[in-house]
């Protein structure tokens, strides 16, 4: 796979990450094959350029997006791989907030499943966090209770900024679907979080059509053969 300019995509390896859920105190295991990941969350300024909508509530072209929904996330992915040239991964209903598949053969656009997002969050490391939080993130804690810029804090050891604090990411996909329905993850924690929610393990839920100024997105690629991951 070969990024394509402007996006800031990092290669990923190949690895196992073991997820948990505090709730049902349930773990599970998954196996990733390699991917590519974006450095830093979408900004205001790519999400403009493709989409021509400016939905957040704070303004600046470095700040990351915000007030989008998981279907705007997954728009968006389809819009950025007809821009570059590449396969729209998903296959969207004639309501377009019905997505009929996930093309795992498709090389374009796409949001990480939470497997990969732990995983690349983690970066090798084991603990709560890749290191202390006052450098590594945005929170309530150092925020003074608003968005900041992409990038501001220190990276983890391959390079991703903003896995923790600033916004929360959507993530593919579903929390938990035979209690919750269609309720998507989120992962990482955001600005107006306490530490305890900035941790690389912490799962967040909402509906796909929430939208609220500290949820945004970050952006994968890579193909799954095989059909439609869950």
């Amino acid at each position: 796979m070969e990024a394509q300019a402007g996006v800031g995509l990092i290669a990923v390896p190949a690895g196992r990450v073991t997820l948990s859920d505090r709730r049902t105190q349930r773990s599970w295991s998954v196996e990733l094959a390699p991917y590519e990941l974006a450095a830093v969350p979408v900004t205001q300024e790519l999400y403009a350029q493709v989409t021509g909508r400016r939905p957040s509530t704070a303004r600046g072209e470095r700040l990351p997006v915000e007030g989008v929904s998981w279907w705007d996330a997954v728009r968006f992915c389809n819009a950025l791989s007809r821009r570059d040239g590449l396969a729209p991964a998903y296959r969207l209903g004639s309501e377009d907030e019905d997505v009929t598949a996930w093309d795992g053969d498709a090389d374009g656009y796409r949001l990480p499943t939470e497997a990969e997002w732990e995983h690349a969050c983690r970066a090798g490391t084991t603990g709560p966090r890749y290191g202390a939080l006052d450098e590594i993130a945005w929170y309530r804690g150092n925020s003074q209770e608003r968005l900041r810029e992409v990038g501001g804090k220190r990276p983890n050891a391959w390079g991703f900024c903003d896995m923790l604090g600033n916004v929360w990411d959507w993530c593919w996909d579903r929390y938990d679907p035979e209690v919750y329905g269609e309720y998507r993850v989120l992962r990482g924690g955001g600005w107006f979080d306490e530490h305890w929610s900035c941790r690389a393990s912490a799962r967040r839920r909402s509906h796909p059509a929430f939208q609220v100024d500290d949820v945004g997105f970050r952006i994968a690629r890579g193909r799954v053969p095989g059909g439609q991951p869950t």
